[in-house]
């Protein structure tokens, strides 16, 4: 019953059509143009085969792009003598700081959109602080005359942190005052500055570990310095000499040798200048960043590339099942043809040939082997049960037929 079971749930696969049917006048062009579909469709499994692994391999590395961070600075102000008229206008409370001349600094950035970008490829924007690994915010101020905090550190902490939209730092005070921010980004992949040695070897001065060696590696097949006979060695040119500090190294030395020219990148340095004595401007000043970050859009596309969404999976197997059928009943009715077909041509030799074939088979059924059914053949032989078999009477019938025939 296993076995059974087995057979009914193995599925047709072979969907080519009999040979001999593209031979057959009446049939020729069709068969010529579903043996031509079936060949486009091969390629066609073929490609669509590469191009999935191509995309799960670049899903692998993580796909990344370079997008624009707008940065504002800003600033509003409190308590100045602008605002409040006379200097006997408002009551000073220095609990609640009611009355004090003031001022708030903010810090603030976003994601610019992308252009002509679909609606369903958006998706939700990051917040600011997601893109600064740690900001210092400096205050050109006279330590003496405003000792509160002068200098201002946000590090990024370790585990679950909220993420922020921007920062905002309140002091007192109605002087003018220089801000220095100096903002270290949080980058992916992670960017390093390289020194001038190599930098201007490469013709680059920022980029990520992984893109300086895949440069060094375009440079080396360029200028064709890896070794003919071992393709582990890199030789050295003049230029790559006096970084490598020897004539050749292996390959895998190559990122022990390109750390020692990477350092942390240069933060972002903005400087922003404060006037409570007059209102701060209407619009606020702005500064646009380039940041390397994960392409979330391309990911998602590609990974509905490669995930095949099920009902559609399940109508190309339902109609591959189909093809399959009615090849499989071109081939039944291309046998049954070439059954009858003989038949009509030469009855008689027809029927023989299709007795010899029948007592094959059974000499198969009766035993593994000729010398083991030849065996039992002759024992059953010799039993008068065996002559009382429903075949017998048919195939006497048929033996003596040809003999009379024959005789005529």
């Amino acid at each position: 019953m296993d076995h059974l079971k087995t057979v009914k749930k193995r599925k047709l696969t072979d969907k080519s059509i009999p040979h001999a049917l593209t031979q057959v006048p009446e049939f020729a062009q069709e068969s010529q143009m579903y043996q031509s579909l079936l060949e486009m469709e091969r390629k066609l499994d073929w490609t669509m085969t590469r191009k999935r692994v191509e995309v799960q391999d670049a899903l692998s590395r993580n796909p990344t792009t370079t997008r624009t961070l707008r940065v504002f600075l800003s600033h509003t102000a409190s308590g100045q003598s602008w605002q409040v008229g006379d200097a006997d206008g408002e009551p000073v409370n220095f609990e609640t700081g009611q009355g004090i001349p003031a001022w708030s600094f903010r810090v603030e950035g976003r994601l610019l959109e992308l252009p002509n970008q679909r609606s369903r490829d958006k998706v939700a924007p990051r917040k600011f602080s997601t893109f600064i690994k740690r900001m210092v915010v400096e205050l050109d101020r006279d330590p003496n005359l405003y000792p509160d905090g002068n200098i201002l550190e946000w590090p990024r902490a370790q585990g679950v942190q909220p993420a922020l939209d921007g920062f905002t730092v309140r002091r007192t005070g109605d002087q003018p005052t220089r801000i220095r921010v100096v903002i270290h980004l949080e980058q992916n992949p992670e960017q390093y500055k390289i020194s001038p040695e190599l930098g201007n070897v490469l013709g680059i001065k920022e980029e990520s570990q992984i893109g300086v060696i895949q440069t060094l590696w375009n440079y080396i097949k360029i200028n064709g310095l890896q070794d003919k006979v071992d393709r582990r060695r890199i030789k050295a040119d003049d230029h790559l000499r006096p970084i490598f500090g020897a004539d050749t190294v292996v390959f895998q030395q190559l990122p022990e040798l390109i750390n020692r020219y990477l350092t942390p990148a240069d933060p972002v340095i903005l400087h922003y200048t404060i006037n409570p004595m007059v209102p701060p401007p209407d619009r606020p000043q702005a500064w646009d960043i380039e940041v390397k970050m994960e392409d979330t859009s391309l990911k998602s596309r590609m990974a509905v590339t490669v995930q095949a969404t099920k009902d559609s999976t399940q109508d190309l197997s339902k109609l591959d099942d189909e093809i399959a059928l009615l090849t499989q009943s071109l081939h039944n009715a291309h046998t049954k043809r070439i059954f009858l077909q003989s038949f009509a041509e030469d009855p008689s030799k027809f029927i023989q040939n299709w007795l010899e074939s029948q007592s094959r088979d059974l000499e198969s059924i009766l035993g593994s082997g000729p010398s083991e059914g030849a065996t039992i053949r002759a024992e059953e032989l010799r039993r008068s049960d065996f002559f009382r078999l429903p075949w017998v009477e048919e195939a006497v019938a048929i033996q003596e037929g040809m003999r009379l025939s024959s005789k005529q």
